[in-house]
């Protein structure tokens, strides 16, 4: 039911309105089977109406034969007379009531009177003569009667076993769909009564549900926060404010004692190790010392690397419009100074509200992973739709696809690369991925194949959403 009801097209997405709509749904189906069922209970009361007058009529129609003393002009003009006939009184096109044919058959059988056919059917009643002059002469009666221009007309027909036609004429209520009127008034002071009571209701309690919402978002989105949300709402809402705000007190100090331990670790290793740096110039050995050097420079850059990832989840800096294509000119100019193979693609002009520092530093990890296992960088820059994609395409050997998803996690290299001449810790690429996730986009990695289906290269790109 609810795969059902989110596939809608105009289905409400907020809690308020799904309520809200839920319960005028419910509503109007409830009032929809009320409405039929008081609808089928007139139609009965009225055609139970017309079976007992017409069977009342039938059956004292001797009576009405020795009324012999009326005059003509009133035996004739009077639509409820019992009437006499050889053929059927049924005119071609005219709709019969078989429900209500079948009840008078019951009712006379019952009474023992002579019915060998019984036809019900109804008529217009300005079309019929004798009912016509009826209502001409008796016009104000019958407003108090009906509300109709013209009332319902129902005759009643039975043939005897001696093949005459006994009739009779009905007038009767015929708009039973006003009885709904009242009905369509009580749902729509239902409506107005219970939708309106439901939306303060809910109102009450969605509003601390989206400030709770907003608040998650910032956190999540590496804000800092000042002082704590003020429970509101239901005492329910007010409970998980405070469990949240326990939660994101914790967290801030847990997040707080990791920085604190991180300067120190970086304070505590680098300054032996600058040390370390300045003693290694007393070495004689210009092999050796170059060796040692080298050391030092894996571990300070694995130092840096794992630094910057422990504090990618809450940078310091500001995030600060600017405009991607330049910020990927200054990182290939760097390149270019180095002497390294950078070529720029295709760029389009997008402005996006970033942290430049650390998409610079994602981009450099990209670029440098594409020169030391592809030789060569080309970056391109592109719109795609609402999307902002940054490719960087190296010529190297790709990966095998197996372990592309493996190559994401932290300190994890292909065996091949595991040598002095590529060098690397296995945290360049976990790191950028996680400086697009901190923007709100993704990193992706992909071979590139050639003509023949063979790998001929890797594709990195990070999208990042526009506005």
């Amino acid at each position: 039911m609810r795969s059902f009801l989110s596939g809608l097209r105009f289905w409400p997405r907020s809690l308020q309105a799904q309520v809200l709509a839920a319960i005028a749904v419910a509503l109007l189906v409830a009032q929809t089977i009320s409405a039929v069922l008081i609808w089928r209970e007139q139609s009965h009361r009225r055609e139970s109406s017309m079976v007992s007058s017409a069977a009342f009529r039938l059956l004292g129609k001797q009576s009405e034969r020795r009324r012999q003393g009326r005059d003509d002009e009133d035996r004739q003009s009077s639509p409820f007379r019992v009437a006499f006939s050889d053929a059927s009184p049924q005119r071609e096109g005219e709709k019969r009531l078989h429900r209500v044919e079948h009840e008078l058959t019951e009712i006379l059988g019952a009474q023992g009177f002579d019915a060998a056919e019984v036809v019900v059917f109804e008529r217009d009643p300005l079309k019929d003569a004798i009912s016509l002059r009826f209502i001409q002469r008796h016009r104000r009666e019958l407003a108090v009667f009906s509300k109709e221009p013209k009332p319902r007309l129902v005759i009643a027909a039975v043939r005897q076993s001696s093949g005459k036609w006994v009739s009779t004429r009905v007038f009767s209520e015929g708009r039973e769909m006003m009885v709904l009127a009242p009905l369509v008034a009580q749902t729509i002071v239902l409506y107005l009564v219970l939708v309106g009571a439901m939306a303060v209701i809910l109102r009450r309690i969605t509003r601390p549900l989206k400030v709770l919402t907003r608040r998650v978002e910032d956190f999540a989105g590496n804000r800092k926060l000042e002082g704590q949300l003020e429970p509101d709402g239901p005492e329910d809402i007010q409970g998980l404010i405070l469990a949240h705000n326990a939660m994101e007190a914790r967290i801030g100090a847990m997040l707080d004692e990791k920085d604190v331990m991180l300067g120190a670790i970086g304070h505590d290793l680098k300054t032996p190790l600058a040390a370390l740096r300045v003693r290694i110039e007393a070495v004689d050995d210009d092999v050796e010392r170059g060796r040692m050097a080298a050391t030092i420079e894996d571990i300070n850059r694995s130092l840096d690397d794992i630094l910057s990832l422990a504090r990618v989840g809450r940078p310091s800096d500001p995030i600060e419009p600017n405009e991607l294509a330049a910020l990927v000119a200054d990182v290939i100019g760097e390149f270019e100074d180095m002497g390294e193979a950078v070529e720029l693609g295709e760029t389009d002009r997008i402005v996006l509200p970033i942290r430049a520092t650390w998409l610079r530093r994602a981009l450099r990890n990209l670029v440098s992973n594409a020169l030391r296992y592809g030789e060569r960088a080309r970056i391109s820059l592109i719109r795609e739709g609402r999307m902002a994609v940054l490719r960087i395409e190296d010529d190297g050997p790709g990966i095998p696809e197996g372990d592309i998803a493996r190559m994401m996690e932290p300190f994890t290299r292909l065996e091949a690369s595991r040598n002095s001449g590529t060098g690397g810790t296995g945290l360049g690429l976990t790191l950028a991925r996680a400086i697009a996730d901190q923007h709100g986009g993704t990193l992706m990695l992909a071979n590139r194949r050639g003509p023949t289906g063979d790998i001929v290269g890797l594709t990195a790109a990070i999208t990042l959403p526009i506005g």
